[in-house]
């Protein structure tokens, strides 16, 4: 057997094998359809040979090992492959049954993935319907509860109905943050442009002062990021009293709550935020309102600014508005002047629209107004009419008187006009 193996090896047959394959595909492409055939043949005969000489050593090899040698070797290596290799048509069957095998194999993995999918989803159902059952019996018992307080508060009493749940996968609020946060300061900027200008030329039918009217607007801003901020912080506790009953997962409680209100925020109940700011400017002293008109009249305004500035606190972190007050010094990189402002003056006579603030940091500018005089002179003519409405009440609602308010930041944005 060596000598058949050291001839096998001198002969080089499969280096000229390997020598013709590599010519053979170096040249395919310019060769004629004949030459492509005879090379291939030329080949075949060649690998022929060499597996002439191949089955000669296995059968010197089989016979120095005696007997029974080898016989396991052959059984499930020769006669498989000669069963597969020389067999045209059961290797044509074998690879039909292979396929067919395979195939419903693949069949199988989907419809059990398919299932499992279904399970999770139905699982996450189930999970969704029953946090929002729960939070439906806390809105129940609460509103019970204010129903027999001797005093119940308006502004607490108002409660969306729970929508049908909805899947999403965890973590949703924090991968969308970014975009919603875009979106938002956008759409706030949209608000400052459009419906403050409606809301101003609305205003302007029923008021002649327009210090008067951009000073409603203002407040109106104001008191709407309020009016949301406090709904969010209700809507929060309610949520999160309601999943921590049974809360469990690898996402925090927190992150858990936020994605809930992210999914549902339209449960707001925005209607209420809006009647809460109405009764608050009602009852502002720096600015009046003819008797006749309710500000309702600018409801439109103020349910688009509840709406961003609810969708605001869900922001990590949230978007505020600056804290602004008659009289401050103006600020450069908070506000831009109006066009009837008096550039030399150091003070803000009053404020358009409040800057959007991210912490410290200035999203968005603001709109003041800063004229020499002005305060002086609005305190004075505050004065004189509220000595008039002692005598004979005026026709407007409320008195030019300053309120106290507590330092508490506010939220909104504004490109300058």
């Amino acid at each position: 057997m060596a000598d058949s193996l050291r001839r096998l090896v001198c002969a080089e047959s499969c280096r000229a094998l390997q020598e013709k394959l590599e010519n053979w595909y170096r040249d395919y492409e310019i060769n004629s359809c004949d030459q492509n055939l005879n090379r291939c043949c030329e080949i075949i005969e060649l690998n022929s040979q060499i597996q002439g000489q191949l089955f000669t050593i296995l059968n010197e090899t089989s016979r120095e090992g005696g007997h029974y040698a080898g016989v396991e070797t052959i059984k499930t290596r020769l006669l498989p492959w000669l069963g597969t290799c020389f067999s045209c048509a059961a290797s044509g069957r074998h690879f039909e049954d292979s396929l067919s095998l395979t195939q419903d194999s693949i069949e199988k993995e989907r419809q059990l993935r398919e299932l499992a999918s279904n399970q999770t989803f139905q699982l996450q159902e189930l999970q969704e319907e029953l946090t929002s059952t729960r939070l439906q019996l806390s809105n129940v018992q609460q509103e019970l509860a204010r129903s027999r307080s001797p005093s119940p508060r308006r502004s607490e009493i108002k409660s969306s109905n729970l929508l049908p749940p909805r899947s999403c996968s965890p973590g949703r609020a924090r991968r969308t943050n970014a975009s919603r946060r875009a979106c938002l300061v956008t759409r706030f900027g949209d608000i400052y442009a459009q419906e403050r200008l409606d809301a101003e030329t609305l205003l302007r039918t029923y008021i002649s002062d327009m210090e008067m009217v951009q000073r409603i607007i203002y407040i109106a801003a104001v008191e709407s990021f309020n009016a949301a901020k406090m709904a969010y912080r209700q809507f929060k506790i309610r949520v999160r009293d309601t999943l921590s009953l049974g809360h469990s997962g690898p996402e925090s409680l927190e992150d858990t709550v936020l994605d809930y209100i992210v999914r549902h925020e339209d449960l707001y109940d925005v209607q209420a935020s809006v009647n809460e700011v109405i009764r608050s400017m009602n009852i502002n002293p720096k600015i009046s309102f003819p008797p006749e008109i309710d500000f309702i009249v600018i409801s439109t305004l103020i349910r688009e600014l509840c709406r961003v500035a609810f969708s605001m606190q869900t922001l990590i972190p949230p978007l505020d508005i600056a804290f602004g007050t008659d009289g401050e010094l103006f600020s450069e990189t908070k506000y831009y002047r109006s066009f009837d402002s008096d550039f030399t003056a150091l003070l803000v006579a009053y404020h358009v629209w409040p800057a959007l603030m991210e912490k410290d940091v200035v999203i968005l500018k603001g709109e003041a107004v800063t004229k020499r005089g002005a305060l002086w002179s609005r305190r004075s003519r505050s004065r004189s009419r509220g000595r008039s409405r002692s005598s004979s009440p005026g026709p407007l609602l409320a008195h030019h008187l300053s309120r106290s308010r507590s330092p508490s930041p506010l939220r909104s944005t504004s490109p300058r006009r």
